[in-house]
């Protein structure tokens, strides 16, 4: 009889051994997040600006995950253009996967699934303001792994509202992944500008 595990139960560890997942530390790896970004209008960076003022403001006071959502993720989602044709979204999507090794069946629902017609294109696991990403990361790859599509390449953002971190899984003869630098709020210069341009770029790239 196959075991059902939730997700959220995962750690990293779990989730390389489990799934034979390996780090790739080679920089052209995962090249989406540095190469070929597109450039954001004056008004794109005030938008941002004004992003970040809001969350700095309100994380006075502890946010929880869906003030986190409603106050940094949905404008970067909407400015990206992952509301609109051709993309298709919908959220808290169940996900299922089995790890080969033992038969285990694991379970959960991914806070955020962006969907381009056949294409996984981003997940966004999003984290209560204050707690690491190291708490998001191995659920989010975990999803990933579970992705219809696995000949193509999937990607993950993990964010607790302060901090951002994108990934990179190829499920080809060994599966492996790859992390982007880490995006903070907390440092003076706007790393949403940049946060934005990675999502742009991987929407775009989605429908070449």
């Amino acid at each position: 009889m196959v075991q059902s595990l939730p997700i959220s139960n995962l750690s990293l560890y779990d989730v390389e051994a489990k799934f034979d997942l390996k780090e790739v530390h080679d920089e052209a790896f995962f090249s989406e997040w540095y190469q070929h970004l597109p450039e954001l209008t004056e008004s794109e960076r005030q938008d941002l600006d004004q992003i970040k003022r809001n969350f700095l403001y309100l994380n006075e006071s502890p946010l929880a995950e869906v003030a986190v959502k409603m106050v940094v993720l949905s404008p970067l989602l909407s400015m990206a253009g992952f509301y609109q044709p051709p993309f298709r979204f919908s959220t808290e999507a169940s996900v299922q996967i089995v790890a080969e090794d033992d038969g285990q069946l694991f379970r959960g629902r991914i806070d955020v699934l962006v969907l381009q017609e056949r294409f996984w294109i981003l997940t966004v696991e999003s984290k209560e303001a204050g707690f690491s990403l190291k708490q998001a990361i191995a659920q989010a790859l975990a999803y990933m792994m579970g992705t219809p599509y696995p000949e193509r390449p999937a990607f993950g953002l993990v964010t607790n509202g302060s901090e951002f971190r994108f990934i990179k899984l190829e499920q080809h003869d060994v599966p492996q992944y790859g992390f982007s630098d880490l995006f903070t709020l907390q440092r003076r210069q706007n790393e949403l500008y940049s946060v934005l341009q990675i999502i742009k770029h991987l929407g775009q790239t989605s429908i070449l």
